[in-house]
């Protein structure tokens, strides 16, 4: 095990993620700390740091090496991007740096920072086609890839920051000034020559902090369940309502809008010109918010370095199995249950008649069934319930999480409570509840067929005749207390699938 610290030097901020590397290529985030710099902030003028930011800066990242040494942290890996990239006084800023908090900063180029936020995406999201758009304080990039590999870049050196900067003395309004920005990111986008040729079956996906706190203004709004920011699905139509609820307000008002960070309320109308701009010149009616970035693809680079060369291939797979190893759930146990599942699923598929996709639903609520017991043993499917729903589940959309929260909750008996599903109605529908219920009496029989964690039912072959499901175990050993275990889902069994079970 070893702890590193990841500092993303930005145009509007400076973030440190403390990040714990376990295992065989895993990492999970401990700790965090954000502050507003705004180390590019007036930069257009003459092309300089100034002394006010600078001393921010390396006051902020003082605070980030006592941090740092005080968790045991061995490693600090120091990034810069697009306002440290331009500076004229790049060097004396790095060396002070250097002296004086003992860090090394590493300026990344448009390529480096662009196939960083690349890898953060391809990495953590089953999107096998994407567009993404990276909005920065100092820079916007856009990467289009296809079939996990990058076609066409371009980073554009304005960003939320140096865009606030360079229309705020135009003696407008709020709205006058957003249009500005439209207008002139309109015309940056034309000189992109791919950017008109892009298919019209590709994913947008929103990176950085900006569309992290449009998140959080729309789940105020729609009264949205889910605590997730990654993978969350943003109808255009919602962007809309929103930005021209915020590019009419002045700075102190917009500080009150809840959802938006007051750091963030004076460049947000810039910030959201910007999406607007893109969203109307490519056509998007939806795009995905990315909780992964820059700063995740640095972590896959060091948890993973043949990330470097290639990105992992079954993302949802690589998830689970970080959480299953951080929850400190039985290995083999776990991969038997998702397992016989699996095999579960496919035998009885003319009885519950499910497409191929909640296949995934069943994965995950296989793969994390006990994580629960983290909490408490007694009743520890309500705790998985509670732990899926939270847990950092990537390659896999909202829906299919809380559908396996649910499945995962119910494994133990057939237990789900009316008031939390209807929390979920955005999310899910009235059928889906059939669904829940079928997989979770699928989940509990599995989950008994391992009932001594010993691997004593090697494989199940279904045979539904007439009322019945008979159910052959291969048993490489004396499988009593599996068989029973199994057939006391057999009242449940029956509500569901409306046939009786037999196990032999």
């Amino acid at each position: 095990m070893e702890k590193i610290g990841i500092i993303d030097l930005g145009s509007n901020s400076a973030r440190l993620v403390i990040v714990r590397l376990f295992g065989e290529g895993h990492f999970m985030v401990e700790d965090e700390l954000k502050e507003s710099v705004r180390l590019g902030q007036d930069m257009d003028r003459d092309g300089f740091l100034k002394p006010q930011r600078v001393a921010e800066t390396i006051k902020t990242l003082k605070m980030f090496r006592r941090l740092c040494d005080a968790s045991g942290v061995s490693r600090v890996i120091a990034v810069a991007t697009a306002a440290v990239r331009r500076a004229k006084n790049q060097r004396s800023f790095l060396d002070e740096i250097q002296a004086t908090c003992g860090i090394k900063v590493n300026v990344l180029s448009e390529e480096e920072e662009a196939t960083l936020v690349y890898r953060g995406v391809i990495n953590s999201m089953d999107i096998p086609k994407g567009l993404i758009l990276e909005n920065g304080g100092g820079s916007t990039k856009i990467i289009y890839y296809n079939r996990r590999n990058i076609l066409h870049y371009a980073t554009l050196a304005f960003g939320a920051v140096t865009l606030t900067d360079l229309f705020a003395d135009d003696g407008v309004t709020p709205k006058e000034q957003t249009a500005k920005i439209e207008e002139f990111f309109t015309e940056q986008f034309k000189k992109i020559e791919w950017l008109s040729e892009i298919e019209p079956d590709v994913q947008m996906i929103g990176v950085g902090g900006s569309f992290r706190n449009l998140y959080k203004i729309n789940k105020l709004v729609r009264k949205y369940p889910l605590d997730t920011v990654h993978n969350y699905s943003f109808a255009v139509e919602d962007f809309n309502s929103i930005y021209e609820m915020v590019r009419v307000l002045d700075v102190e008002k917009r500080k009150r809008i809840r959802g938006l960070s007051p750091e963030r309320a004076d460049i947000m109308p810039a910030a959201m010109a910007i999406v607007k701009a893109f969203v109307d010149y490519v056509h998007i009616e939806s795009f995905v918010v990315g909780g992964s970035g820059l700063r995740e693809g640095i972590m896959f680079n060091q948890a993973i370095p043949m990330t470097v060369e290639r990105p992992i291939s079954d993302v949802l797979s690589y998830s689970l199995n970080t959480l299953v190893k951080y929850y400190e759930c039985d290995e083999k146990h776990v991969e038997h249950v998702v397992h016989l599942s699996i095999q579960l699923f496919k035998q009885l598929r003319v009885l519950h008649k499910f497409p191929r996709q909640y296949l995934k639903v069943l994965k995950i609520a296989a793969s994390l069934h006990d994580c629960g017991m983290r909490v408490k043993y007694y009743n520890h499917q309500k705790h998985s319930w509670y732990m899926i729903l939270n847990s950092a589940i990537y390659g896999a959309t909202h829906r299919e999480i809380v559908l396996a929260a649910f499945v995962a909750g119910c494994h133990r008996k057939e237990d789900i409570n009316a008031a939390d599903w209807a929390k979920f109605r955005d999310i899910v529908t009235e059928e889906d509840l059939d669904v829940v219920k079928k997989l979770g009496v699928l989940l509990r029989i599995a989950e008994s067929l391992d009932r001594s964690r010993a691997g004593v039912i090697a494989g199940i072959n279904c045979d539904v005749l007439g009322d019945s499901v008979i159910m052959k175990t291969e048993a490489t050993g004396e499988a009593t207390l599996e068989i029973r275990n199994a057939m006391a889902a057999n009242g449940e069994f029956k509500r569901s699938f409306r046939k009786n079970l037999e196990i032999l």
